[in-house]
């Protein structure tokens, strides 16, 4: 039997309709976990006679969608995801621990990017993962070359592509991660920012100051763009329960929308924030404004027809990526804008706080 995680009871958990395990991720202890831990919540357990994460599918491309949303798979991470890559502007290493999210977003930074039905795939093979962790120590070039963040240690971020708290009731991944970095003698620490707020199972976590969770949060107004996610306020108070069992916390304003109205509805997003978070003495903010590509757009039309989320060319200007690609983000003079703004007020109204980058 897997140990229960604990449970929140004010906080509605992300419950998958069907766990597909494949025939390798049945060989790893943590892959069985997972599936234990599925069975043990009511979740149906589909054994996959192979490697293939395949089963049936509505014809219809949004009821395929709903269903992909709500499949988790359980499979082994390919080799190169034990080759970690550096992830600027937030991190040393960017390690990950799944592929996918169970979130609605309709501005998602993972579509386009992840092939296939957006099914969330979690590793099974975590251990081999962790294993590769040590070689990575003391050889970033992100935040261990920066003045203002090098006392950070060896930074990892883990939630570049999943949202490592909306799975973890299921997964349990994101406990034994934090657990591993809180045991290691290195000078380190873990980074992870989500849109859930069930972080009653991290609360009695050894995780000895070595992890960094940030709250991605956005003003109510934008509720409609975030679908399936915890209440803002709710990832507020979240935030605060782990500013108070010794984690340092942050916040991610993500993705800043420069719509009508943007500076009273980031105003009291911020008054917010400051209420429950203001005489923390190491927060930290992450400022990332709204993008997209045009292979993400496509795939946001198709999944979310109808979105009221602006990805015009209006106030938009084309930036080339270092992978060359190229990106829709708001042009020089609304960037100006909206940096002056944020910077001014951040400054007013959380003064203990540390902006950590701006993009």
């Amino acid at each position: 039997m897997t140990a229960a995680l604990p449970v929140d009871p004010n906080t509605v958990r992300w419950r998958p309709r069907r766990i597909l395990i494949t025939r390798s991720a049945r060989k790893w202890d943590h892959g069985i976990a997972i599936a234990q831990r599925a069975a043990e919540q009511g979740v149906p357990v589909i054994e996959l006679p192979n490697d293939r994460v395949v089963w049936a599918q509505p014809d219809d491309p949004r009821a395929a969608y709903a269903e992909a949303k709500a499949t988790l798979a359980v499979v082994v991470a390919p080799p190169s995801k034990l080759k970690l890559e550096p992830i600027a502007p937030s991190a040393d290493w960017r390690v990950d621990l799944a592929a996918g999210c169970p979130a609605h977003c309709s501005y998602c930074y993972l579509a386009g990017s992840l092939k296939g039905p957006p099914i969330t795939r979690a590793y099974a093979n975590l251990d081999e993962i962790l294993g590769v962790l040590p070689s990575y120590m003391d050889k970033g070039t992100i935040t261990s070359r920066s003045a203002t963040r090098v006392h950070e240690g060896t930074t990892f971020e883990a939630s570049c592509y999943t949202d490592p708290l909306g799975i973890e009731p299921i997964t349990g991944s994101l406990s034994r991660m934090i657990e591993w970095f809180g045991r290691s003698d290195a000078d380190t620490q873990l980074r992870f920012t989500s849109k859930f707020a069930d972080v009653a199972p991290l609360l009695a976590l050894e995780h000895n100051g070595r992890t960094r969770m940030r709250a991605s949060i956005n003003p109510k107004r934008y509720a409609r763009f975030e679908g399936g996610t915890a209440p803002v306020a709710r990832r507020l108070a979240a935030l605060r329960q782990m500013a108070d069992a010794g984690y340092p916390v942050g916040l991610t304003i993500a993705p800043i929308i420069a719509a009508d109205g943007w500076e009273e509805a980031y105003g009291t997003l911020v008054d917010d924030a400051a209420a429950l978070l203001g005489d923390v003495p190491d927060l930290t903010i992450e400022l990332i404004t709204h993008r997209f590509t045009t292979g993400s757009k496509a795939v946001l039309d198709s999944w979310y027809p109808g979105s009221a989320l602006d990805m015009t060319d209006a106030g938009r200007m084309t930036k080339r990526t270092k992978f060359g690609t190229e990106k829709q983000v708001y042009d020089t003079a609304t960037m100006q804008r909206l940096r002056g703004w944020f910077t001014e007020t951040i400054a007013r109204t959380l003064p203990l706080a540390r902006v950590l980058y701006w993009t």
